[in-house]
């Protein structure tokens, strides 16, 4: 949590899955259903790292203050930095698992009806983020970000991965909802309802995947020398490009690609999302 002082505004971002942290992966492999009868079916791992307490659910306050439980630690201190007398802002980002967490954070805020907190709350952005919940949730949310006028921006690159999964079929019944900010391996960007090829089983897009890994390794070459050095890749990102032209989408899914997406995007997009269906305040005529 950092509070720009500039803008006055407070940034909760929210990291993503650790590659050699047990616990990540046993958060992100946990696919089990946790239903709540307001909010429909979500993820139970999500549900578990942001706190949910397994014998209890999401009771408004917790008693025991020895459990550090992430919900109920960044609502706290969300509280105190956000005084009735200023008018500062706050806003929920994050990366993969991260971006996971960020949505689901609005979600028990609404779930426990916080309302001056989700009045506050600017925006939720996520990068790579997952889907989490069933379609009860996807208009569960889509309501709650209507009715406080937060601004919801999914971030997917290319042949990421991770925002495919878990899918969106007859097995699985995961949505995802929101705008999506949609960029290709040259970062061109465009708003979209759903990513292309929604679910990374699709059999129909496994050689354009396969091709597209060797441009995007081929890529990193080309780009510093068109951009400036600042966007030359490190060795061990090399080498993550070599492992995905074995396994397509998975090096789609590194940070660095979200990093030069909005370095690189055209401020355009922004300008689209305005005629986008989902609301988003506005002052002066400008997206705010």
């Amino acid at each position: 949590m950092v509070h720009d002082k500039t803008t006055d505004m407070i940034i909760v971002a929210f990291r993503g899955t650790e590659p050699f942290n047990a616990d990540d992966w046993s958060t992100d492999l946990d696919l089990s259903w946790y239903e709540l009868d307001e909010m429909g079916k979500i993820h139970g791992g999500f549900m578990k790292a942001l706190g949910l307490l397994m014998e209890k659910g999401w009771p408004p306050h917790i008693d025991d203050h020895r459990r550090s439980l992430a919900y109920y630690t960044i609502r706290e201190k969300l509280k105190q930095k956000l005084n009735p007398n200023n008018e500062t802002r706050f806003m929920v980002a994050g990366h993969s698992l991260g971006g996971a967490l960020s949505i689901l954070f609005a979600a028990v805020l609404a779930l426990h009806k916080e309302t001056w907190l989700l009045n506050r709350m600017e925006g939720v952005y996520t990068f790579g983020q997952p889907r989490v919940g069933d379609k009860k949730f996807k208009e569960f949310m889509e309501l709650q970000l209507r009715k406080h006028g937060i601004r919801y921006l999914r971030y997917v690159y290319c042949n990421d991965m991770v925002p495919r999964t878990p899918t969106d079929d007859l097995t699985f019944l995961y949505k995802h909802f929101g705008a999506c900010l949609y960029f290709n391996s040259c970062y061109k960007g465009k708003v979209l309802e759903e990513q292309p090829h929604k679910n990374y089983t699709s059999l129909f897009v496994w050689i354009p995947r396969f091709l597209n890994s060797g441009w995007e390794l081929v890529r990193g070459f080309i780009l510093p020398l068109i951009k400036g050095p600042e966007y030359k890749e490190t060795w061990s990102l090399i080498v993550l490009r070599l492992w995905g032209l074995g396994f397509p989408g998975l090096s789609a899914h590194n940070p660095h690609e979200y990093v030069n997406a909005t370095r690189l995007i055209s401020r355009r997009i922004y300008h689209q999302l305005q005629h986008h269906r989902h609301p988003w305040k506005t002052v002066n005529g400008c997206l705010k």
